[in-house]
């Protein structure tokens, strides 16, 4: 890498590390798990012959086409694991992992002429026991990337588990690199890292949420399956250009996939992905565009946790828009127990997991930077027809836990031997809520105890209060209100009291809920507010289980 635009370090902590991991093993469970657990899960297949690096580069014809067509053909064939056999790689532990870095120097793609992208590669070893195999394409050939461990560097006592000049079997994955935040430095802009996992940036942002290229069965009684990217192919950049193309092949126990993501860094940063699916078996549940996230508490759930930060979370919200053009905000719990929702939609325009927050002082994290984490929606391409968003929620005590996944539902399940085809669009960074229709969006969502403050109440309710910001709600006086319909209801309980009034001074209205559980049950809420012949407000929406 050029000396004239040096990466800006990155430090490698625990949680850094473990962020790359799987995640949604966790969901099969009813606590929370911490991520290194998770890759530990599902054994990935991918065929015999793609465990090693050919010995000397080889051009092979290439195109997303060629690779569908042969993992289409890879899904009619038993799936295979790889075998490797025991070197250093098997002895890294955590300790020696966390010394051992790319070296920038040796990135990939740095010596072309004004390049924008820069490729550096994680190492295998310690949770990362199966390599993945890298490929570079110019003009629809292929060449392998060969590493070695030259392309690399130990620190201090991982120096003494690794030998000079050894040859890797591949690579654990990849980040790209980008002059994104300024001309003279080259950012992390997206890793590729565990299973199907990847996480991207936007301008400004810092890492957060992850995605994942597929959900097999996550959260079901049944076992949750991990598919695998075991090898990528990145078409060289060219000269100046602004995006960047990487295929990958996907292989599971019940399917195989081929994957073309399309890379344009920005203040949000696009991810264009097309995904085509071929099916060995029968699946329970297909989660499409699956996000992963982590929600540990705010000004809901925040009496739980003896904490100096007044927030912890990487995500605040799933927010969901409609065909029509409807906003639905489900602000995001850490519950008490397993939940799980979903949303029927007929070929929404898109969903996401946001933070919406982006006031330090509402995190007071000068590491972490909660504020910082970007929001990722995901715009599907084309008709997805009818199905559900599904939106899974976990327990848990730890922030090092993802303990939230969203994801797209198809009504009709897989079936062995079917094929299918998803496009869709990822949009990462510090994502505004729409106000295109003028409608007031959910600023902030509180709760406590139920009814009147400073005097005793009656047990079992619990008080939701809900801020709704601008829109032309936002510019009404508040005396207006007696003209207003708040437009409430709950589904396995009742709403005691509701309220409705302006926050003097600001643009801001408060809406106050007072409800009770009629047993066990969760309570699905749900409120918006009308007037003048129209909606006024985004669709707020809560589980509510009561503790």
């Amino acid at each position: 890498m050029p000396v004239a635009r040096p990466l800006r370090p990155v430090s490698l902590t625990r949680r850094r590390l473990l962020a790359a991991l799987p995640a949604g093993a966790v969901l099969a469970c009813t606590t929370a798990l911490t991520r290194g657990a998770f890759a530990q899960e599902t054994p990935a297949p991918a065929p015999e012959a793609a465990a090693a690096a050919p010995a000397a580069p080889q051009q092979l014809p290439f195109s997303f086409d060629a690779l569908s067509a042969e993992m289409q053909g890879l899904a009619g064939q038993a799936p295979q694991t790889v075998t490797l056999p025991e070197s250093f790689l098997s002895g890294l532990t955590y300790d020696d992992y966390r010394l051992i870095r790319y070296n920038p120097e040796r990135a990939r793609f740095a010596d072309l002429p004004d390049t924008q992208f820069q490729l550096h590669a994680f190492h295998m070893g310690w949770l990362f026991k199966e390599p993945v195999l890298l490929y570079d394409v110019a003009e629809g050939m292929a060449t392998p990337m060969a590493f070695d461990t030259d392309d690399f560097i130990y620190e201090r006592e991982a120096r003494d588990h690794v030998p000079e000049h050894a040859a890797l079997p591949g690579v654990a994955g990849f980040r790209l690199h980008n002059p994104l935040n300024r001309p003279d430095i080259f950012d992390e802009l997206i890793a590729f890292q565990g299973a199907s996992y990847f996480r991207a940036l936007g301008r400004g942002s810092a890492y957060g949420l992850s995605a994942r290229g597929l959900a097999v069965n996550t959260g079901l009684a049944v076992a949750e399956e991990f598919p695998r990217f075991t090898r990528f192919w990145i078409e060289r950049p060219t000269a100046g250009t602004g995006t960047i193309i990487v295929h990958a092949a996907m292989e599971s126990t019940s399917l195989t996939g081929a994957y073309r993501f399309v890379i344009t860094p920005g203040g949000e940063t696009t991810v264009d992905v097309t995904a085509r699916l071929y099916f060995r078996n029968d699946i329970e549940q297909l989660g499409i565009a699956p996000l992963t996230s982590m929600f540990l508490f705010a000004e809901r759930n925040r009496t739980k946790f003896d904490d100096f930060r007044p927030q912890v979370h990487d995500s605040d919200g799933l927010g969901i828009t409609r065909a029509d053009g409807d906003m639905l905000w489900r602000p995001l719990a850490n519950p008490a127990r397993l939940a799980s929702s979903y949303f029927v939609e007929t070929a929404p325009r898109s969903f996401g997991l946001y933070q919406r927050d982006r006031a330090f002082e509402n995190y007071q994290d000068a590491a972490a930077h909660y504020e910082k984490r970007p929001s990722c929606v995901v715009e599907p391409i084309g008709d997805w027809g009818r199905g559900a968003v599904r939106l899974v929620e976990i327990p848990s005590d730890l922030e090092v836990n993802d303990n939230i996944v969203a994801f797209w539902v198809p009504e009709a399940p897989a079936k062995a031997g079917e094929s299918r085809e998803f496009a869709y669009r990822l949009r990462w960074g510090a994502i505004e809520p729409d106000t295109r229709d003028a409608r007031a969006y959910v600023l902030e969502t509180r709760a406590g105890e139920g009814g009147v403050s400073g005097v005793e109440n009656t047990e079992g309710t619990r008080k939701f209060v809900i801020d709704f910001k601008g829109g032309l709600l936002g510019n009404m006086p508040g005396d207006v209100a007696d003209s207003l319909t708040i437009v409430a209801s709950a589904v396995n309980g009742q709403i005691r009291t509701q309220t409705l009034s302006q926050i003097w001074g600001t643009d801001i209205w408060r809406l106050v809920l007072d409800v009770s559980a009629d047993g066990d049950k969760p309570v699905e809420l749900s409120a918006h507010v009308a007037g003048y012949d129209r909606k006024l407000t985004e669709t707020w929406l809560y589980q509510w289980i009561k503790a």
